[in-house]
């Protein structure tokens, strides 16, 4: 435990630091807690699965009151495992899946339906109407390609169908929230409903150039403003926790989407710096500094954070099935019995069999934004084995990866010398090495592969002075391993090439 002494009126007084934060993870397919201390380690974590919601082909939800629940269980566990308190804890960040849309009764504090999460295409009709109609208008506020993929569809969907939905919202008896405000109301039990510019950016209703919810967006679709929270910066002491018990009292003080906490972690403070984290989706994120940037190459532009009265902006690209794809292996092929088996499996070969699969679940992302695409398994012959597609599942996500930095390159006129690169797929040496050599530059594993959750605990430290500066924080940022190209360039080409032709064939499935 730290103090530092200040004076007023000649009287001295003393701030107790405690010497830990704590870091809650919603993600998409988990929900985890970390344990941080002040060098930025990890003393200890929690972790656990939820369900995975398909009530018909192409839509995804979520049980809301779930979420919680296995939030607030991975909590306990963490506390419990390094034996520390709430009297311990200096604050708690929240990190989270960002465009995945709740709709709660504000008196109960209960959902009114499942959770529409951002992997799910209902509203795929709704986008592409609204697209025709307004598409430049959305990007030009919003920083976003109208996709189903963001809030608002999702929200007007929500208010369209459940019954008395649109009533209960015009008489201000319901509350929307990504799941950051989701989490932040059932902990303050309902005292606060709050966002941040991070996640606020990723519904779709939010201007990025005022900071402010926008009207003309509201009204094309349709959502009142009335079940939208007030947008706070990242960083700040919002309140404190009510519930549950063993958390009580400890200050939520930083806010941030999961892919922004990402980049936050890993350090990307200046201008041009990138990250890209490996997650049930892949997400690279580039920070443009302090004024939105637009792309010609179809990434979007969307906020990083705000921290006091400074926003910093992102373009980031948008893989939907990343290691999503090695959940499909296990799930639904039954080819693997762990994710983790997928490694081993995947070597067992020494090459792909001409075999290549686009993993276009729900469409594919940047640089596509085609809703339609379907997945593909293209390059079968007698001699396909497992092993043949386990490794093209696996490279797939260095495929679209690749696809990202192309774009992100064209767009920055520049070309980046390495990538950083985080999240659970990264335990993978093969893929970081595939990697590599597709992209023909360094691949650099942070030491800390938590770094979302590090993002988050940083935001929130930062306001309690846990930490005094990104200066200090960049001191913690160490790698783990670089992995460097081992093919030449005219061999990543020939993949590439291979690959584009599977992508091609994908966007043609449905017209």
């Amino acid at each position: 435990m730290q103090s530092d002494h200040d004076f007023t009126f000649g009287q001295p007084y003393i701030i107790i630091i405690m010497p830990y934060i704590l870091a809650l993870d919603q993600g998409t397919t988990s929900s985890r807690t970390i344990v941080f201390d002040r060098e930025g380690r990890i003393a200890s974590a929690g972790q656990t699965e939820y369900r995975q919601i398909y009530p018909q082909s192409g839509w995804v939800e979520h049980d809301p009151e779930e979420i919680w629940q296995s939030q607030i269980e991975t909590a306990r566990e963490a506390l419990a495992k390094s034996k520390l308190t709430s009297a311990d804890i200096d604050a708690v960040g929240i990190t989270n899946q960002r465009e995945t849309a709740i709709l709660w009764d504000r008196e109960r504090g209960l959902p009114i339906h499942n959770a529409i999460v951002w992997q799910d295409r209902r509203t795929s009709d709704t986008c592409n109407t609204i697209r025709t109609a307004h598409g430049d208008l959305i990007r030009e506020r919003t920083g976003l390609e109208v996709d189903a993929y963001f809030s608002a569809s999702k929200i007007k969907w929500l208010l369209d169908n459940v019954p008395n939905a649109r009533s209960r919202a015009e008489n201000r008896e319901l509350a929307f929230g990504t799941v950051d405000t989701w989490l932040v109301w059932k902990l303050t039990n309902g005292n606060l409903h709050i966002t941040d510019p991070s996640n606020a950016a990723r519904t779709m209703l939010f201007n990025i150039n005022n900071l402010e919810w926008d009207d003309e967006l509201l009204e094309i679709f349709d959502v009142p403003r009335s079940i939208l929270p007030e947008v706070r910066s990242s960083s700040e002491v919002y309140g404190e926790i009510q519930t549950p018990n063993e958390l009580k009292g400890i200050k939520i003080a930083g806010i941030a989407g999961d892919q922004q906490a990402a980049l936050f972690g890993q350090a990307c403070f200046n201008t041009g710096s990138t990250k890209n984290t490996y997650g049930t989706g892949c997400f690279m994120l580039q920070n443009v500094g302090t004024k939105p940037v637009e792309s010609n190459n179809r990434l979007l532009s969307t906020i990083g954070w705000q921290i006091a009265s400074v926003t910093e902006y992102a373009l980031e690209g948008s893989v939907f099935i990343g290691g999503a794809v090695i959940q499909w292996l296990r799930d639904s092929l039954g080819i693997i019995e762990h994710s983790s088996d997928v490694e081993a499996l995947a070597a067992s070969v020494t090459d792909n069999g001409g075999v290549y699969f686009v993993p276009a679940f729900v469409g594919l992302g940047t640089p596509h934004w085609d809703q339609e695409a379907r997945g593909l398994i293209i390059g079968l012959t007698r001699g396909t084995g497992r092993a043949h597609i386990a490794r093209a599942a696996v490279e797939s996500i260095a495929f679209q990866t690749a696809d990202l930095l192309s774009a992100v390159n064209a767009d920055s006129h520049s070309q980046l010398m390495e990538l950083r690169v985080d999240g659970g797929a990264t335990r993978n040496d093969a893929l970081l090495q595939f990697q590599s050599d597709i992209l023909q530059i360094p691949v650099v594993r942070s030491k800390t592969m938590e770094t979302t959750a590090l993002g988050a605990a940083y935001l929130a430290g930062l306001a309690t002075h846990f930490w005094e500066d990104k200066a200090e924080l960049a001191e913690h940022w160490q790698y783990d391993r670089r992995f460097e190209p081992q093919i030449s360039e005219q061999e990543a080409d020939i993949l590439r090439q291979r690959w584009n032709e599977a992508v091609t064939r994908s966007l043609q499935w449905a017209k």
